[in-house]
């Protein structure tokens, strides 16, 4: 089949429209000169309305995991205690990236399942240089609560600094009323641009907490803000110029749309998947408490009895559509679908049916036409 045929349904990367695509063939220009520097000051503008922030922000070339590295290891060194919150596998990454830089606290908790803030706050009670949490867990489909984590780090005088590669530009996310001291996103995710750029905002609290005499080299913080600040806003390495042609157009889309209107767009897409399943009888993944909710962006759910999701995946990608499976230990036991980016309501309904028909030629399912009902009546409200 043809790529251009192929439906992603993943958690990222996701679809790229037209207009983003045809963004990134402009000629190539000088990346110290006022073209560049006037790209780049559209792209922070409004990446302050979608971090909802008036803290730094900056744009790298590089994977959100290069952000999310940048972030610890220019705040921490080897004796800052450093707590790490684990509940998926992109909380995993996040601890092994802290480990690197400073003295790891992992507060684990079996994947899917919720955070336990009593458990956070004995141990912000001992004292600690930050706590890093991913809002959005796509290996797992759980929302953390974010919130009641920074207004805990805030309280006992730790830095909070969050993943919300998935969540930012798709769900609610108010990085300053939160007190995240440094939030991160990935351009490939709810953004809606090619992988390859991540951004993230960074509080006058984190850079005066970047006392370590080593920074970073290529993820210098410290240098970010040097760069962005001259006359003539600028990186302080050679930028991604095709990419950053790419966000600025992404960003674009999403300034047309709304932030409010794309949140909601995005809250009700999961909402019919999540009705959808129910329809079947497949059960969602995730363990909520009542600070935990099921991700807005990416749906995880349990394989059916009888057919593992590797097996589903397959026979996706037989019909040209790309859905996710499990990570590690997870692997044939969950599938997830993604609605992120400019995913549309059309493409949503054709996984969910595309589903449903093989559940039907598998026996899980008795009947078409329940589970895209249950979503279509979501989607229509």
């Amino acid at each position: 089949m043809d790529l251009e045929d192929n439906l992603l349904m993943m958690p990222g990367p996701v679809p790229v429209p037209p207009r983003v695509l045809r963004a990134m063939s402009k000629p190539m220009i000088n990346h110290r000169g006022a073209q560049f520097s006037g790209i780049y000051d559209d792209c922070r503008r409004i990446l302050a309305d979608v971090f909802e922030t008036e803290n730094d922000i900056f744009v790298l070339s590089s994977s959100g995991t290069a952000s999310m590295e940048a972030a610890v290891g220019c705040i921490a060194d080897k004796d800052d205690r450093i707590i790490s919150i684990e509940n998926g596998k992109f909380g995993e990454r996040f601890k092994d990236i802290a480990s690197r830089y400073g003295s790891v606290v992992p507060l684990e908790f079996e994947w899917g399942s919720s955070v336990d803030l009593d458990m956070l706050e004995a141990q912000l009670q001992e004292g600690a240089k930050a706590v890093t949490m991913v809002h959005n867990e796509t290996s797992t489909g759980i929302l953390n609560p974010a919130e009641q984590v920074g207004k805990l780090a805030k309280k006992y005088g730790s830095l909070f600094v969050m993943d919300g590669v998935t969540s930012l530009g798709g769900d609610n996310v108010f990085v300053d009323d939160w007190g995240v001291d440094v939030a991160v996103v990935g351009s490939q995710k709810c953004i809606g641009a090619p992988p390859g750029l991540s951004m993230l905002s960074v509080s006058e609290a984190a850079f005066d907490a970047m006392e370590k005499e080593s920074l970073p080299y290529y993820l210098d913080l410290k240098a970010c803000k040097k760069s962005a600040d001259k006359e003539k806003t600028q990186t302080p390495y050679t930028p991604a110029i095709p990419l950053f042609y790419a966000l600025q157009e992404s960003l674009h889309i999403i300034e047309e749309e709304g932030m409010d209107a794309r949140i909601e767009r995005h809250h009700k897409g999961a909402a019919a998947v999540r009705a959808a399943m129910d329809a079947m009888g497949i059960e969602m993944f995730p363990q909520l408490n009542e600070y935990s909710a099921y991700s807005n962006t990416v749906s995880a759910m349990k394989a059916p009895a009888g057919m593992d999701s590797e097996t589903l995946k397959k026979e996706m990608m037989k019909s040209g559509i790309t859905i996710a499976g499990g990570q590690a230990h997870l692997k044939g036991k969950i599938f997830r679908i993604g609605n992120m980016g400019n995913v549309s309501y059309r493409d949503i309904l054709s996984t969910l049916q595309q589903i449903e028909v093989v559940f039907k030629k598998r026996g899980v399912v008795s009947d078409l036409g329940p589970a895209t009902e249950a979503a279509i009546e979501v989607l229509c409200k």
